[in-house]
């Protein structure tokens, strides 16, 4: 099971570092601002997802 998390916590940070780049990219051709505050967005909740699988990781180790 500590496999699956580990596996999760590297997905997840992927998922965070697609998110604000798109996000960066978004803002800095001077996309649509609602576009990037909706990525941001998910950026947010994709950072609690990654922390969460992280303690998850953890937790598991001991």
């Amino acid at each position: 099971m500590s496999h699956f998390f580990d596996y999760l916590v590297g997905v997840a940070l992927l998922a965070v570092t697609i998110a604000l780049g798109m996000g960066l990219a978004n803002m800095l051709r001077g996309g649509s601002p609602n576009l990037s505050q909706k990525l941001m967005r998910w950026r947010v909740g994709l950072q609690l997802a990654a922390i969460l699988a992280i303690i998850g990781a953890l937790f598991m180790r001991k």
